[in-house]
Formats: C-alpha cells, sequence, structure tokens
C-alpha cells in the first residue's frame, strides 16, 4: 500500500468512491452523485488553497483518499482544518484510514495549523475509534441534525490540538 499525493488522472477512481459512499453510507451528508467536472472543481480547489489530497494506491489502484479544507470560512478560523477520510468499500476495515489520516495530521502541523476538527456520523463507531486512536477527542454532540434513509442522523465532532 502506498500513500502518496492525488494526481488529477486519480480523480475518476476517487468519485467512484465518493459516490458509493454518497449512496450507500452516512459518512458524506448528501443525497446527489457528484460529476467528474464537480470533482475536477474540487481538486483545483484544494490545490489552489495549499490544502493536501492523499490517495491510497493498492496495485495500481485508487482504494482510498483523504484531505483537509478549511473548518470555516470566516478568517478567524484560518487555523483550524477538517479532515476528510474515504476507503473504498471493499477494502474497509484494512487500516487504510489511519495510513490515510496520518499524513493529514503531518500536513496540518506543516501548514502551521492549529487543530484538526472531524465531523463524524455519530453511529459511525470505526470512523470515531479511528480518530481517537490518533489522539482525537469527542467535543460536540448534535443531536439530529442530518436526515438521510429515512431516519434522523446525530453528529459528533472530535478535535486534535496540533499545538
Amino acid at each position: 500500500m502506498e500513500i502518496r499525493n492525488a494526481k488529477e488522472p486519480d480523480l475518476l477512481k476517487m468519485l467512484e468512491i465518493y459516490n458509493e459512499i454518497i449512496a450507500n453510507t452516512t459518512a458524506v451528508f448528501q443525497y446527489d452523485p457528484h460529476t467528474l467536472d464537480m470533482r475536477k472543481e474540487w481538486f483545483a480547489q484544494k490545490t489552489k488553497e495549499g490544502f493536501p489530497v492523499f490517495v491510497a494506491e493498492e496495485n495500481n489502484e485508487v482504494v482510498g483518499f483523504s484531505t483537509i479544507g478549511a473548518f470555516r470560512n470566516w478568517q478567524a478560523y484560518k487555523y483550524s482544518v477538517e479532515n476528510s477520510i474515504y476507503v473504498r468499500a471493499d477494502q474497509r476495515g484494512k487500516g487504510i484510514g489511519k495510513m490515510l489520516l496520518q499524513p493529514l495530521i503531518d500536513a496540518a502541523m506543516q501548514m502551521g495549523m492549529h487543530t484538526i476538527v472531524a465531523g463524524i456520523d455519530a453511529s459511525n463507531e470505526t470512523s470515531i475509534a479511528l480518530h481517537k486512536q490518533l489522539g482525537f477527542v469527542e467535543v460536540a454532540y448534535f443531536k439530529e441534525v442530518g436526515y438521510k434513509f429515512d431516519r434522523w442522523l446525530d453528529l459528533k465532532f472530535l478535535q486534535l490540538m496540533l499545538t
């Protein structure tokens, strides 16, 4: 397994992973699949803003990706970022998420960030445990802030202080 910086040719596989997650999980509070143009615009914006995007690659195939981005768009939040990690359905449970999270922490520290926030569906015990393994602590619990698959979803915020 190799973790590396994402490149534009990776976007189609990243899109497939993301759209499967939209369609079948509560990891993303979205309903509609994204298009390749949307993914290209997203990647261009990440690049422009200087935020890393990493992919996990095995046998020349992208099996997961991760990134950080602005936590909120107001100026005073400029030292806070939010992380995202996505792993292909048939590759979950193999430790790929952990391999994709550590480079985000390292990159955030190199960028001079103060903290990383993770917004996670409260029922996603695997993702919560992964983040806690790397030092994140639960700081907020929001009841029924999302609605997907005919049910209300709770949201937990976990946070890692970097400095």
